[in-house]
């Protein structure tokens, strides 16, 4: 979209090539011919996959029906993007595209001192602000194994070391990653797994609705059988307590709260919920009535 910045429409666009060269070399389809907006990118990436042999001079051509040659699935192929990929966000792109092709996956991330990258940009051609510099240093969000599975591939180098062994763990990297490739199911568990709390929240945040109406019905009616004020407190108390249980029930996908409720037409958890406490709370006003 032209309201995205140049930077993120270049990203975009970069992806959007790189998964045409993707679905050439697995599938063995022809290279698609590009949108008119990412031709540029698509000129650049073919060069480079000219330069690595990856396709013959006359294949490398940006017009559909060309085929990659065969010897660029004949051998490991590695794909590397140099970039910052500073937000997480950005490297799980093209962990979407390693998965979506069944294709192995894995991230170098250089950790360097702010003082030791703002000495090497300042030796450029062409150097950066010190600020940018620093507030990418701010931004940049390392791999973390432990909260991210599809980040489990992941070597951490200090950048400044630049030590021999470095080598040999890229290596080993590269092996683990080309021998476990992503499948596409292993996200499965993790996408319900999201999507079950999505709908959960969702049915929570109805089901709250829901019962501070009758909550709220329910002290109106109170007040109308003249209960005395103290004893409206109490009925108030109680019924704030009652709700958080039902609705923490919900959260958790207990039937403890719900248990009146199973031969119900209803099938909705919250609507099921929602009757449930309607009928507890219509109980629990009825004991301060018939006091």
């Amino acid at each position: 979209p032209p309201q995205l910045p140049r930077w993120k429409r270049s990203r975009r666009e970069l992806l959007q090539c790189l998964e045409r060269v993707l679905r050439a070399l697995v599938a063995g389809g022809p290279l698609a011919a590009p949108a008119a907006g990412t031709q540029p990118a698509w000129e650049r990436l073919l060069a480079c996959c000219r330069g690595q042999g990856l396709l013959a001079p006359a294949e490398s051509r940006a017009g559909a029906g060309q085929r990659g040659t065969d010897a660029a699935t004949s051998r490991p192929l590695y794909l590397v993007l140099d970039d910052n990929f500073y937000y997480r966000s950005m490297r799980y792109e093209v962990y979407q595209l390693a998965r979506k092709y069944s294709l192995s996956f894995c991230q170098l991330f250089l950790e360097c001192p702010l003082e030791c990258c703002l000495q090497r940009n300042r030796l450029r051609s062409h150097p950066l602000p010190d600020q940018t510099i620093c507030l990418m240093a701010r931004k940049i969000e390392m791999p973390d194994v432990e909260k991210n599975a599809w980040e489990q591939n992941s070597l951490i180098l200090k950048s400044s070391d630049g030590a021999s062994e470095d080598n040999e763990q890229i290596i080993s990297l590269l092996a683990a990653a080309l021998e476990n490739p992503v499948k596409q199911n292993e996200e499965n568990s993790e996408q319900k797994e999201a999507d079950r709390a999505i709908c959960a929240a969702s049915a929570a945040h109805r089901a709250d609705q829901a019962c501070r109406r009758i909550i709220s019905q329910t002290m109106k009616d109170a007040k109308d059988k003249n209960i005395l004020p103290s004893e409206m407190k109490s009925l108030a108390e109680e019924l704030n307590k009652l709700k958080v249980e039902f609705l923490e029930a919900l959260r958790q996908g207990s039937n403890l709260k719900t248990q009146i409720c199973v031969q119900s037409q209803y099938s909705d958890p919250a609507t099921t919920v929602i009757s449930s406490f309607q009928h507890e709370a219509t109980t629990v006003v009825n004991k301060y009535i018939l006091r």
